[in-house]
């Protein structure tokens, strides 16, 4: 029951941070340092990359990540700040809406109070994306194991419309329409940031919409003024960072230079975000 008591506040404050026109902006972290380094930018919450999560453990992403390692993984950014933190659980690791309903009990324990749930299916011979009938299942088994622990979970239900399909609208809308009646809290459609596209979403999804974004797409302010509630940054955060590291390692191992890491962070700026209290 305490743990209960504790995870309810931050959900209700992370809850409370979806508004339209004035959206949550997630620089999404993938471990310790990653997520201080977003909570001390002015991060309201943090959010963690699948992706990144998934690099950083030694496997590639989209559910090839077993669900122990993921979500120790969402344990240790969830200990490192003190602003709340939604996990990217992929597909919910589960194969089944009983599994997810485990893991979403796995993800309180975790700490965090939100979750990322996609409806695109991998390493499979069935279509890109799961049926209505099926995710819906699968969300409403989320919904109902956090509802079960008393804590608000905030439920994020990822459509791959754009990512997997061919952008349809009206199939997106469909989905976002089943999915909230299922107990989904809001709508992510990565891929859609067009703005005539993002305000037709707006307009048609009945709760928060998350745009993803990344680089040439528009800037938060423009997606706030089509009424966009939250803005993640997904794995960019983590694409542009190994960046550095394959641009430092090719100059060291070539040229034999540093130029690189001139832009490095202090040493002891780092040291001191993880020697500080939560």
């Amino acid at each position: 029951m305490t743990h209960q008591i504790s995870l309810r506040a931050p959900a209700l404050a992370f809850r409370s941070l979806h508004v339209p026109g004035r959206p949550l902006v997630l620089p999404n972290a993938w471990d310790a340092m990653s997520a201080r380094l977003a909570e001390d930018a002015g991060a309201a919450a943090v959010a963690t990359t699948s992706a990144g999560v998934s690099w950083a453990l030694g496997a590639a992403d989209g559910d090839r990540l077993d669900r122990d390692r993921a979500l120790h993984a969402v344990a240790r950014v969830a200990r490192a700040v003190r602003v709340p933190v939604s996990a990217d659980i992929e597909t919910g690791y589960a194969g089944d809406p009983e599994g997810v309903a485990d893991t979403v009990r796995a993800v309180l324990a975790a700490g965090a109070v939100g979750i990322n749930i996609e409806d695109a299916l991998y390493a499979t011979g069935r279509a890109p994306l799961r049926e209505v009938a099926e995710q819906a299942e699968r969300i409403a088994a989320a919904r109902e194991a956090a509802d079960a622990q008393g804590v608000p979970l905030f439920v994020n239900a990822r459509i791959d419309t754009f990512l997997r399909g061919g952008g349809d609208i009206d199939a997106t809308l469909e989905r976002a329409a089943a999915f909230r009646a299922a107990g989904a809290d809001g709508i992510f459609v990565p891929g859609a940031v067009e703005p005539g596209t993002v305000k037709v979403l707006v307009e048609g999804v009945d709760g928060p919409l998350n745009v993803l974004v990344g680089p040439g797409a528009p800037p938060v302010a423009e997606l706030a003024a089509l009424g966009v509630a939250r803005v993640s940054a997904g794995s960019s955060v983590a694409q542009a960072a190994y960046a550095v590291a394959r641009r430092a390692a090719r100059e060291l191992l070539g040229a034999g230079t540093c130029g690189a890491l001139a832009e490095g962070l202090d040493y002891g700026e780092l040291n001191a975000l993880l020697a500080r209290e939560r």
